[in-house]
């Protein structure tokens, strides 16, 4: 029998020693494999529970499973949600105890791994082994008390700021107090006082929805530049559960600069860290506009430490912080201050936006759009540029052959293939009336006339070759509309188009390209950010032809539809009026009113999005391109 225990044994890969002596041997092998696989087997329940978020799965000895989860949440709360690994690594067992390397795995909030080895105590008891819970030793990180907590702070570092032409500030890092709600110590009554304080009616209802599903994070409410705060900071320093925070934020001279082109920075919200783990809710973030746009170079990297709670100098994990990136734009803050103000001048009773542009360079100098809350109608906006449109229509006819010089009748209505066609207000000229006359009263039936010869994509060239229509978005830097002007498609659209009605669309800002080429002589795509990058070599434009849309624009102020920018400060002014009808809520008719044009080195393009019908450019854009210009010389 033994021989055979022997021989099997060999067969099996392991030399025994002979007789009683041998069994043993066998015997001992065989247990202590086995209390290895148990104490491993416990390591591993451990790891397990802990990378699913269940650590009262696991067993433990000296403490119970729902106890040693309340530790764990106290103990980690600060690291957050994110996914977490956890591995056995080695496992040295000696007798009935023994220690498990778990190598762990956090994914913190900015993405970023908090990783350690966690040597956990393990033990043989009645019922196999488990997790010894011990007073002195915390059982998730070797360097925390046994009942401590880890600490995580974002190291400050500034955001960087948006810089204008000259790098001049446009957005400079300014004190600011963000305001918010903690959803543990506030009260509906302070909820209710602070709602009256701030002007927000939904503070209390967050409030106790908040309470209500047991959050703990901050209800955002609102942020103050400092004089604001200051005014009332008496009063919200004595509402209970009211938390201030007072911080550095790249703000523009007012609230109303530069919007909502430039955008506004915020604290992260409960809400927007739901739907992006990789957000802090002790940042801020871009939440519009450029800020939001370049949210990734503006804005501070690193600087997140995890630190023993109660001891900071027991950095456990932290990377350094560094400060964001300039964004540098074409803005001129003095430009871009004229805009703003001829536009409130204005008032506010219809939309309206300016864009303006360096002519030499064809670099943008002012965004204005009124109201600054709104839409930027100034770059994406999309209206019938109507007579506007008639410095590309006249450029078509220039290349084409046609004579500036050449008398065109302007009779105050057309029939064009069964549809009248008419003028603004039924306006006439002279039989003896040349072209330069016609453009310089925007006459509707002059064009429609010398259109004629042009062909259907003739007009859509035209534009392009002036900016409208082409994608020079990559150039500028950010989203715009450029225009367009489609091949016309039959005689009512050809004589529709002449004038900017029928299917054409532009943007201020297209407006403002198309009148820089002109004033120029080439087509240089805009620049607003700096080192947007695309090519801006200038494609240069017909002289003979640019040379007579000059002279013809001059006109239009000197006798024409513009005459109220004549004796505008600051020089000679170049313009064109527009008027774009068009059908508005309840079938009201009313339309857009227009002015386009240049003085000395700047270009603009001004819209008032709606006027009455039987208003236009002439007295309604006009005016508040003078006041711009005003504006422009006093500076």
């Amino acid at each position: 029998m033994a021989g055979r225990t022997v021989l099997t044994a060999i067969s099996a890969g392991v030399i025994l020693a002979g007789g009683i002596g041998g069994y043993m041997v066998v015997s001992d092998h065989r247990a202590d494999s086995a209390s290895d696989d148990a104490a491993r087997s416990a390591a591993q329940q451990l790891a397990t529970a802990w990378s699913k978020g269940k650590v009262q799965d696991a067993r433990f000895l000296g403490s119970s499973g729902t106890a040693a989860a309340e530790n764990f949440k106290t103990a980690t709360g600060a690291l957050g949600d994110g996914p977490v690994a956890v591995k056995v690594g080695t496992v040295n067992r000696d007798g009935k105890t023994a220690v498990a390397d778990l190598q762990v795995r956090w994914t913190l909030r900015d993405g970023k791994t908090f990783a350690w080895t966690d040597p956990v105590s393990l033990q043989e008891a009645e019922g196999g082994w488990g997790v010894k819970v011990r007073e002195n030793v915390s059982l998730w990180h070797p360097k925390l008390p046994a009942n401590g907590s880890f600490a995580v702070q974002s190291a400050s570092a500034e955001r960087g700021e948006i810089l204008g032409k000259d790098n001049a500030k446009i957005m400079a890092n300014r004190p600011v107090y963000d305001i918010a709600l903690d959803p543990a110590k506030a009260t509906a009554a302070s909820a209710t006082s602070l709602q009256g304080i701030v002007g927000q009616s939904d503070l209390a209802a967050q409030l106790k929805a908040a309470q209500g599903k047991k959050s703990t994070a901050l209800i955002s409410v609102i942020t103050y530049r400092e004089a604001d705060y200051q005014a009332k900071e008496n009063q919200i320093s004595a509402l209970t559960g009211v938390v201030v925070n007072k911080r550095q934020q790249p703000l523009a001279a007012t609230r109303t600069f530069g919007q909502p082109l430039l955008g506004t920075v915020g604290p992260v919200t409960a809400e927007m860290v739901e739907k992006d783990r990789k957000l802090r809710p002790d940042t801020v973030v871009g939440r519009s506009g450029l800020q939001a746009q370049f949210n990734s170079l503006l804005a501070p990297t690193g600087g997140l430490t995890v630190t023993v709670a109660g001891n900071s100098d027991e950095v456990l994990h932290g990377t350094k912080s560094t400060a964001g990136k300039d964004l540098r734009t074409t803005l001129d803050p003095s430009v871009q201050t004229a805009a703003e103000k001829a536009l409130a001048a204005a008032g506010d009773s219809s939309p309206a936006a300016i864009v303006a542009l360096d002519v030499k360079s064809g670099n943008v100098l002012a965004v204005a759009n009124s109201p600054s809350s709104g839409i930027n109608r100034a770059l994406t906006g999309r209206y019938q540029p109507g007579s506007t449109l008639k410095v590309s229509t006249t450029y078509a006819l220039l290349t084409d052959g046609f004579a500036s010089s050449e008398k065109v009748p302007c009779p105050p209505s057309i029939v064009v293939d069964g549809r009248r066609i008419g003028n603004f207000e039924q306006e006439t000229l002279p039989d003896d009336s040349t072209f330069v006359d016609s453009f310089a009263h925007s006459c509707n039936t002059a064009f429609v006339q010398a259109g004629t010869q042009l062909s259907p994509n003739a007009m859509t060239k035209a534009a392009a070759d002036l900016g409208i229509g082409v994608d020079w978005t990559k150039q500028l830097g950010v989203s715009a509309f450029t225009g367009s002007v489609p091949p016309t498609e039959g005689e009512v659209d050809h004589a529709a188009t002449t004038f900017g009605q029928a299917r054409t669309l532009a943007s201020p800002m297209s407006i403002a390209v198309m009148t820089g080429s002109v004033a120029r002589g080439s087509m240089i795509p805009p620049q607003l950010i700096v080192g947007a990058g695309g090519e801006r070599t200038p494609k240069p434009l017909n002289t003979t032809a640019t040379a007579d849309i000059k002279t013809m624009m001059r006109k239009v102020v000197t006798e024409g539809t513009g005459k109220v920018l004549n004796g505008t400060p600051g020089g000679d002014v170049y313009a064109k009026t527009g008027t774009a009808e068009f059908t508005g809520e309840g079938g009201k008719p009313v339309s857009r009113a227009w002015l386009t044009g240049w003085q000395g080195d700047v270009a603009f393009a001004v819209l008032v999005e709606d006027v009455p019908r039987g208003s236009g450019g002439g007295d309604k854009a006009a005016p508040v391109a003078k006041d711009f210009l005003s504006e422009l010389a006093k500076r």
